[in-house]
């Protein structure tokens, strides 16, 4: 059975009902940065969840990662997605970067992330247009990325451009968020995870050395395909995931405590109230049950992995919209009202499907797989 180990899971326990639980409210108001949330994975050791031990990390796997997001996404959906990316960004460092970042990333000391979306490419993050060339002393980078998550809080960026010189369709660096010629072209002020500090970045000229990249030149695909899509995808899963448990868990008090006063009954005396939350309990534990067995191909190398992770993402995401809407409707007007909780989950929940590889994306090479053709 898929689970996290009882220490782990108190430790998120901890951080999800404390710091993350009661700064929520706040991230979303003001749109600031989970700040007390990550000091506190940091702190925890968790930040190195799946850092290998040799260099001070639990060397846990994706599927630890997905459940761990999932739990803080309970709580606060900024924080999960916060936490998502670093761990993204952590699976490409711990198999391509030096063991001074990996140690780094054990330590708490590196928060991690991704800088693969492009206007350019849209949701085919695999197609990176920004472009690396060699240069005296190094390689010049240029790009307009069109959304990094923690941009203004990440240590360095698991970057995407096209190779320099090689066959393929991409190739990965680590560049420092501080590196000359980064510009963030304007803060995030979004609809929902309004704390993840997703904004675009431009790179002009930057200039970082040979030995920052990560894999060989032209490898970048491979790495995305093989290490990244399947830790993001199963993640993505676990966010919805935590944000329908958390809707469920809402939505069934708010039913339970609010009455109808002159027939002194409550909502959920009403047979098609509890049908509503029965479905939102089905819906979720579905896509639970799909994640876990995700995991299990995954870590277990079952030949479906790959599909399984494709659905995962897909499902999970297109649930989620279909919980939270349903939790809007059973919690009528009081669903608009901040202290009731259930709006934050609904605005967090949009972003799952359209982040990259977005739903529509994903069904189709779902349907590829079905059909027996290539996914590229």
């Amino acid at each position: 059975m898929v689970q996290l180990e009882s220490e782990i899971r108190k430790k998120l326990d901890a951080i999800a009902d404390g710091p993350a639980a009661e700064h929520a409210a706040a991230v979303d108001r003001d749109g600031t940065f989970p700040r007390a949330a990550m000091d506190a994975i940091a702190a925890a050791g968790l930040s190195g969840l799946i850092s290998a031990p040799e260099v001070g990390g639990l060397g846990q796997g994706p599927g630890a990662a997905a459940l761990a997001v999932e739990r803080l996404a309970r709580a606060c959906g900024s924080t999960g997605m916060v936490l998502a990316m670093h761990y993204a960004g952590a699976a490409v460092l711990e198999k391509h970067g030096d063991k001074a970042v990996r140690r780094a990333i054990a330590a708490g000391k590196h928060l991690s992330t991704l800088a693969f979306s492009e206007a350019g490419s849209r949701s085919h993050f695999w197609a990176p247009t920004s472009t690396a060339k060699a240069a005296s002393g190094g390689i010049e980078l240029d790009a307009e990325k069109s959304w990094i998550t923690s941009a203004g809080h990440a240590t360095a960026y698991v970057w995407s451009s096209r190779p320099v010189a090689a066959e393929g369709a991409s190739t990965l660096w680590l560049v420092p968020a501080e590196a000359l010629g980064l510009e963030m072209t304007r803060p995030y002020d979004g609809l929902g995870l309004r704390g993840n500090d997703s904004r675009p970045v431009t790179a002009a000229r930057v200039r970082i050395a040979e030995g920052q990249r990560l894999g060989a030149d032209g490898e970048g695909f491979a790495i995305m395909m093989g290490t990244v899509l399947p830790y993001f995808n199963l993640m993505s899963a676990g966010f919805s995931i935590g944000l329908m448990e958390a809707a469920a868990s809402r939505t069934a008090e708010h039913a339970g405590k609010s009455r109808y006063a002159h027939m002194d009954m409550a909502l959920a005396d009403l047979a098609t109230i509890r049908a509503y939350v029965a479905r939102m309990r089905v819906k979720t534990d579905m896509a639970r049950a799909l994640l876990l067995d995700a995991i299990e191909a995954v870590e277990a190398g079952r030949e479906d992995a790959m599909l399984r992770v494709l659905e995962c993402k897909a499902a999970a995401g297109e649930t989620a919209l279909e919980v939270l809407q349903t939790a809007m409707r059973v919690c009528g007007g009081a669903a608009y009202r901040k202290d009731v909780g259930v709006e934050r989950y609904f605005r967090d929940a949009q972003a799952a499907s359209v982040m990259a590889p977005t739903t529509d994306q994903l069904y189709d090479f779902i349907g590829k797989a079905a059909c027996g053709l290539p996914l590229f």
